[in-house]
Order: C-alpha cells, then structure tokens, then sequence
C-alpha cells in the first residue's frame, strides 16, 4: 500500500480501527441518518456501479448494495484491515449481492473506471493530499459520473462530540487547535477550501449545503461510554485514564438534559457536498 497516507493506515490498523470495528453497531446508530441524508442525494438508482470510501465496517456499503440492486456493483474502499474484517462478515451474513471490499487507499489505489458515482460517509478527510485523491477518484468515474460525501463541519458546531470533551475542562490544559487542513475529521470544515479542492481535482458543478440533525440513539450509559471511547473526550482519556472517574459523573450530568424516551440525541453540523463530471 502506498505510504502516501502512511499515519492515517497505521493509525486506522491499529488501536482505532479496533475500536470502531468493537463498536461498530454503536457508531452506525448514531451517525447512520448522516449517511442516509447523504445518501438520498446521490440518488442511486439499480444497476448503477459506485465506489464507497472510507466504508469502515460496511453499514453504507450494504445500503448502497440495496439500493443499486442485485445488476449493480459496489466496491468499499478502505486502508483499515479490522473494520474490512467486520464488513465482509456482514455482507456475508446479509447475502449481499454485487458487493466487494478492497483494502486500499483511495488517494494512490489503481480503482476500476467507468463507475457512475463516487459515495463517502465520513471518510474522504484523512487525505495527505486531497486534491490527488480526488483526482484518483475523479478518474474512476464515467463522463457525467457524480461525486456525494458527507463531511463535518467545525467542532464548535457538533455539541456531540464538543460537549463530553468540555467536561475535562481544568483537569487537562485545553487541546491545541489542529493545523488548518490537516488530516482528520474536520479537515473540511471550510467549504470554501473543499470547493477549492474539488476544482483542482477536475470537478464541476459543486453544490454543499448545511445539514443538521440531533443524531445519538443510545441510553445514557452506553453515551458516556461511548464518549469515553471516541471522539475528542477519547482522546483525552487515553492519554489520562486516570481522570475516567470523575468525568464520567461530568459527561453523565452534562448529556443528561439531551435524554429524551431514554435515548440521548444531541445536534450534529455537517455539509453535504455534491459535484459531477464533465459529461
């Protein structure tokens, strides 16, 4: 595999991509209605052939499998060997029909041509060069082929994730803001940077507009749990487990006013972004 992306296959083999292959019901209930608004946009429609990147442990994949019927293709892409491992046992036990996985890195990876989509949920903002990846993508697809992904926008608009983290507010100093751009989950925060991104990589008729949606679905433990695995409070706790203690009673008081029929929702931000292909 190239080493283009190299921290971003390490980190998605390692300790991360076990833990969201361990969690992965958990996580698809919270952030699958992003991938369905998502998803709805592109439209596809059967016997259509699409690629899904970033496909983790499959729950977009298998629905885009759905969608495009038994005479279309899907190929899931992705640089993360355990969360591959959980999708094949799934599309497995599904009975999935037109449906493969590749380990690979979208940026670099030979892809096959002619697709009529490209889909991502989530997983199209961990490129050290995302104009190349795009452009690698770009060339997958046929004349008039269509590009939908789903992104998040800031930290500072996700109180799902911004809310557990601020919990540890003066037991940790406050975390450095990541360099603007850099690989990560808000690496396209700034539209104006992915429409700059999308246009160097041969893209036309860019579209994106805000989406936000109380996302969660799990009770209030499983919640803090679940904030003590993933997401910035996660990253806290890993290099300070000894804080888990006293913030779980924090995050427990803090998501508590989100309960509701005992599921916690809280609201997420993120763009939809939509662009083709001259035909």
């Amino acid at each position: 595999m190239s080493a283009a992306n190299a921290a971003q296959v390490a980190y998605w083999n390692d300790a991360a991509g076990r833990t969201w292959a361990e969690l992965q019901d958990r996580i698809d209930r919270q952030i699958r209605p992003l991938g369905l608004a998502a998803m709805d946009l592109l439209a596809p429609a059967p016997g259509e052939t699409l690629l899904d990147v970033g496909c983790g442990c499959g729950d977009t994949s298998l629905e885009l499998a759905r969608r495009v019927g038994p005479e279309g293709e899907v190929l899931g892409l992705d640089v993360s060997g355990p969360m591959l491992e959980v999708a094949r046992q799934r599309a497995a036990a599904a009975g999935a029909q037109g449906l493969e996985f590749r380990e690979a890195d979208a940026q670099t990876a030979a892809l096959p041509g002619g697709r009529d989509a490209v889909f991502s949920r989530f997983g199209v903002m961990f490129f050290a060069d995302p104009a190349a990846a795009f452009g690698n993508l770009r060339r997958a697809l046929r004349p008039g082929g269509r590009l939908v992904f789903v992104c998040w926008r800031p930290l500072a608009e996700n109180l799902w994730m911004r809310l557990p983290a601020e919990t540890a507010a003066g037991l940790v100093p406050p975390a450095p803001p990541p360099e603007p751009g850099a690989p990560g989950p808000f690496a396209f925060a700034d539209p104006d940077r992915v429409r700059r991104i999308l246009a160097e990589a041969g893209f036309t008729g860019v579209d994106i507009v805000p989406h936000d949606e109380a996302i969660g679905g799990l009770d209030l433990e499983g919640t803090v749990e679940m904030s003590f695995r993933v997401g910035p409070l996660g990253a806290i706790l890993r290099e300070r487990p000894d804080l888990a203690p006293v913030l779980r009673d924090r995050v427990r008081e803090a998501v508590t006013p989100w309960l509701r029929d005992e599921a916690v929702y809280m609201p997420s931000a993120t763009w939809l972004v939509s662009a083709r292909i001259p035909a």
